[in-house]
């Protein structure tokens, strides 16, 4: 019985490690779109910027599309553009928006939930590019994400240089959703925390 229980621990001492083990740069799998330079060297950019950042806790997607004419999109097939050939924090910026929202997928309800929350706090956030998302859903599921994002930029940078990286970003898309996280980052994250979306686990 003894040798049967130590076996037992044995099996699952080597079980769990597999299940639990994140996924690491050296899983991803990168599709080339059009196998350009541009894309080859995003690539060799975001490889190597995962060696210098750990993101290894923010991985929830190994399969990543490399498109020169895409915009950063997270479904069907992570896709990352090459505009950011010179801008590596834009880059990680990118990949840590578009990894969580994989991240809200497995926890959908806990997000459908948090959106609730959201859209009874600020009713009537902007819908349609350069203010929001495509539609109200998505504006307010961004708010979560790019709370997210925030929070990991510090992590990784510094308060100092996630705020510049969102200052750009709000040049460029989501002002009105940026705007709110700078402005209300302690009221966004009450109810992004209040249903265990951040910390990721």
């Amino acid at each position: 019985m003894k040798r049967r229980y130590l076996k037992c621990r044995l099996l699952i001492a080597l079980i769990l490690p597999a299940l639990f083990v994140p996924a690491r740069a050296a899983d991803l799998e990168f599709t080339l779109v059009h196998d350009s330079q541009p894309e080859k060297a995003t690539r060799d950019q975001l490889l190597k910027l995962l060696k210098q950042y750990d993101l290894s806790d923010f991985i929830w997607t190994t399969k990543i599309a490399i498109d020169s004419g895409a915009v950063a999109h997270s479904h069907p097939v992570l896709t990352l553009p090459t505009r950011y050939l010179k801008q590596d924090k834009q880059l990680v910026a990118a990949f840590i928006h578009e990894q969580y929202h994989w991240y809200e997928e497995k926890h959908r309800n806990d997000t459908d939930a948090a959106i609730a929350d959201l859209r009874s706090q600020w009713h009537a956030l902007p819908v349609g590019p350069p203010e929001g998302a495509e539609d109200e859903d998505g504006t307010y599921l961004n708010v979560i994400t790019c709370y997210a994002e925030y929070q990991e930029l510090k992590r990784i940078f510094s308060e100092g240089d996630a705020k510049k990286i969102v200052d750009f970003w709000m040049k460029d898309h989501y002002r009105a959703i940026y705007g709110l996280i700078l402005g209300e980052e302690i009221n966004v994250g009450v109810i992004v925390r209040r249903h265990g979306l951040w910390p990721p686990l």
